[in-house]
C-alpha cells in the first residue's frame, strides 16, 4: 500500500479511541502489554522515519522568495520521460514565472556549497529518452512554465524571433508564419523546447542546407550553475555560447534564444521513392545534398518486411503511375525509401512541377514506386503530430522508446547497413528507421557537439517502440539487446560512429565519445558549473546520481 508521506504526520496527531483496559488480574494482561507496546514501537519508528525523510529535504528551498514556486508534493509527472524507462523522483519542481526565478534557486543550490548532494535539471517537454531531464532528490525546473519573454518576431534583411527557452516549435512555427517567416532548421517532432532542441544539436530533412538548429542561433540568455545570468553570442561571452550549444544542459539552462527566420513558402510538394539496393539508394541521397539547385528537405528510411506499406501511403500520397504501383511487390526484401520534399508558393504550381521532374530524372529509384503529395509548409512541418494523436487514441503513444540514434561516418556507413540490416534486424523493426546524410561543413566545431570527422556522415535512428508487457520481440528487453548489438558491432568494427542524444552511464565511456575535445569539455563544466550541480540526469560527472 502506498501512502503518501506528507500525509503521514496526520497519523500521529489524530486522538485514538481509548481502549479497555482489561483488569489487573485478568490472565490477557500480558496479551493487551504486548499488544500496546508493538503499536508504540510501531509509531516511534514510523515518526523516526518521517523525520529522517523530512530532514533530508534542504529546508532552505521554503525559504526562497519566488514569483513563482516550488511544489514539494506533486513530483511524480517530472519523474518519467518519453522513453518510459527510467522514475527519478526528485526533491521538489519549480514553477518559474521569470528567469530570476531559475537564477535563485540555481544560486542557492549553488551556495549551499560542495557537501550538498542537491542537483537542478531543466524539463521542458519531457521528450528525453534515458531519464536526462530527471533529479534524483534535487530540483526539477519546469521550463514551459517560463512566462518571459514574451515571443517577439523581427523583420527586415536578417529576419529573427526572440523566444524563451520553454517554448515550443510547433508555437514558433504558428506565431512567425503569421509574419510570412520561419525558423529555417528543424527537428522531425515540433511539439519539443527551444532550450532542449538547442541543449542537443536539432537535425532533420533540412540539415543538409542550413545545419542543424545549433547553426541557426544568434543570441542566447543562459543561467550558469552559479545562478548568473549571462546573454551570449559568438561576439559576447563567446566561449559560453558555443559552450551551451549541443552542451547537454552541461553549462547553463537556456532561458532566451535569438533564431534565424527566412520567408516561409506556402506549400510543399512531399514526394517517396523506393530503392531495393542500399547504394544506389545512398548515392541518389548523396548527389541531392550535393547539388547546388536540390530539393529543400532529404531523409530516408528503411523498410524491414512490411507488406501493404504502398497501401498504406495512399490515404495521403497519390502514386504516379496507379497500375505500375498496384503491381508492385516487396516480395520480403528489405527496401529502402527517400523522401523528399520542394517548397513553393501559390502562383508557382505548373514550374514547380517541371522543377521536380528535372530534380527526379538523375535517381535511380524504382519506377513504378513514386508516391507524391502536397500540403501546407505548416501540415508537412507537423506531419509526426498526426501520428502522436492516432497513438495517444489507442494508448500506444506514452510506452517505452528505446531509441538509439547514431551519426555514423560516410566510409562507413555500407559496412554498418550490411551487418545491421543484414544480420541484426532482419525478420522485422519496431518502429522507423530514419537514415541520411548530412554535411559536416554546415555545423559550427566550436560547439559542444561531438560528430564524425568526415566530410558527410550519416544520422541513423532506431526510433523504437515497446509493448510494456511483452516478453517477445516487440518487447524492451529484446530492444535494448538488439541496440546493444548494434553498438558492440560498431566499436568492434571501428566504425568512428558517434551517438546523437547520447546517453552512457560511466565517464570512461564519455571520455571516448568526446575524444580529443574531453578535455575542453572538462574545462568549460568547471568555468560554468564548477559544483557540478547542473543536469545530472546525463551522468557525466560524479556529483549526478547514478541512473538504475
Amino acid at each position: 500500500m502506498e501512502v503518501k508521506v506528507f500525509h503521514l504526520p496526520l497519523l500521529l496527531t489524530r486522538p485514538v479511541r481509548k481502549m479497555r483496559e482489561p483488569a489487573a488480574s485478568s490472565p490477557q494482561l500480558k496479551n493487551f502489554l504486548s499488544i500496546r507496546s508493538f503499536l508504540l514501537l510501531l509509531l516511534s519508528c514510523i515518526a523516526a522515519k518521517l523525520s529522517l525523510c523530512f530532514s533530508t529535504i534542504p529546508s532552505s528551498l521554503l525559504t526562497l522568495s519566488l514569483d513563482g514556486h516550488l511544489n514539494f508534493d506533486e513530483v511524480q509527472h517530472v519523474a518519467k520521460d518519453f522513453g518510459n524507462q527510467y522514475q527519478l523522483l526528485p526533491f521538489a519542481v519549480l514553477h518559474p514565472k521569470t528567469v530570476t526565478d531559475i537564477a535563485i534557486t540555481i544560486k542557492h543550490v549553488w551556495q549551499m556549497g560542495p557537501h550538498s548532494e542537491l542537483t537542478v535539471a531543466a524539463r521542458g517537454h519531457g521528450h528525453s529518452l534515458q531519464g536526462q531531464a530527471q533529479a534524483y532528490r534535487g530540483v526539477v525546473v519546469n521550463m514551459e512554465c517560463l512566462q518571459s519573454p514574451i515571443m517577439q518576431v523581427h523583420g527586415g534583411k536578417f529576419p529573427y524571433v526572440d523566444v524563451s527557452g520553454g517554448e515550443l516549435w510547433i508555437n514558433i512555427l504558428r506565431e512567425s508564419m503569421k509574419y510570412g517567416l520561419a525558423p529555417k532548421s528543424w527537428t522531425d517532432y515540433l511539439h519539443l523546447t527551444v532550450g532542449g532542441t538547442l541543449s542537443n544539436a536539432g537535425i532533420s530533412g533540412q540539415a543538409f542546407r542550413h545545419g542543424p538548429q545549433i547553426s541557426n542561433v544568434h543570441q542566447l540568455e543562459v543561467i550558469t550553475g552559479k545562478g548568473e545570468v549571462v546573454r551570449c553570442s559568438e561576439t559576447q561571452n563567446e566561449d559560453l555560447f558555443h559552450s551551451v550549444l549541443g552542451g547537454l544542459g552541461q553549462f547553463g539552462i537556456i532561458t532566451q534564444a535569438r533564431i534565424s527566420l527566412e520567408p516561409a513558402p506556402d506549400k510543399v510538394k512531399w514526394i517517396r521513392l523506393l530503392y531495393s539496393d542500399f547504394n544506389t539508394f545512398t548515392r541518389d541521397q548523396e548527389h541531392l545534398i550535393s547539388s547546388e539547385n536540390t530539393f529543400d528537405y532529404v531523409e530516408g528510411f528503411v523498410i524491414i518486411n512490411r507488406t501493404g506499406l504502398l497501401n498504406n501511403w495512399r490515404s495521403s500520397f497519390s502514386p504516379q503511375d496507379p497500375l505500375q504501383a498496384s503491381q508492385f511487390e516487396s516480395g520480403g526484401r528489405t527496401l529502402f525509401c527517400l523522401e523528399v520534399a520542394k517548397y513553393f508558393n501559390l502562383g508557382q504550381t505548373d514550374s514547380i512541377i517541371e522543377e521536380v521532374e528535372r530534380l527526379l530524372s538523375p535517381l535511380n529509384y524504382i519506377s513504378s514506386t513514386l508516391f507524391l503529395s502536397e500540403v501546407s509548409y505548416i501540415d508537412f512541418l507537423d506531419r509526426v503530430h498526426i501520428s502522436e494523436v492516432k497513438l495517444r487514441s489507442k494508448g500506444l503513444w506514452e510506452v517505452p522508446h528505446p531509441w538509439l540514434n547514431l551519426l555514423i561516418p560516410r566510409s562507413k556507413v555500407h559496412r554498418f547497413a550490411e551487418e545491421v540490416f543484414g544480420n541484426i534486424l532482419t525478420d522485422t523493426s519496431n518502429g522507423p528507421i530514419l537514415i541520411y546524410p548530412v554535411k559536416k561543413s554546415k555545423w559550427d566545431n566550436r560547439t559542444s557537439v561531438s560528430i564524425p570527422e568526415e566530410d558527410i556522415f550519416y544520422l541513423v535512428a532506431f526510433l523504437s517502440s515497446a509493448v510494456p508487457s511483452s516478453t517477445g520481440t516487440d518487447g524492451l528487453d529484446h530492444i535494448l539487446y538488439q541496440n546493444k548489438r548494434i553498438l558492440d558491432f560498431c566499436e568492434s568494427a571501428h566504425l568512428g560512429v558517434k551517438q546523437y542524444l547520447p546517453h552512457y552511464t560511466r565517464q570512461e565511456d564519455w571520455k571516448t565519445h568526446f575524444g580529443p575535445r574531453w578535455e575542453a569539455f572538462v574545462r568549460r563544466k568547471s568555468a560554468y558549473d564548477p559544483l557540478r550541480i547542473l543536469a545530472p540526469g546525463q551522468r557525466i560527472f560524479q556529483k549526478a546520481v547514478p541512473l538504475s
